[in-house]
C-alpha cells in the first residue's frame, strides 16, 4: 500500500507545476482541484461510486452513445 502523502507535500507538488505568474486564483483552483479528486478516488476505494449509465437509468435520462466520431 502506498502511503498517502502530506499535506505539505502535496502543497509542493502543485506550486511545482504552477506557472511562476500564478495568481492566488490559480493557487485555490489547484487546490480544490486536487482535493476533489482525492475525495472522488477514496469514494471510489471505499465502494461509493456510481457509474454514469446507472445515475442515467436512476432520472430516466436516454444511456449515452458513442458515435465513434
Amino acid at each position: 500500500m502506498t502511503e498517502t502523502p502530506t499535506i505539505k507535500n502535496q502543497l509542493n507538488r502543485i506550486a511545482e507545476r504552477l506557472p511562476v505568474d500564478a495568481t492566488w486564483d490559480d493557487v485555490l483552483y489547484e487546490i480544490y482541484v486536487s482535493q476533489e479528486v482525492e475525495s472522488g478516488l477514496k469514494d471510489c476505494r471505499e465502494g461509493r461510486k456510481v457509474f454514469s449509465e446507472e445515475v442515467r437509468r436512476r432520472l430516466g435520462l436516454p444511456q449515452y452513445q458513442f458515435d465513434g466520431g
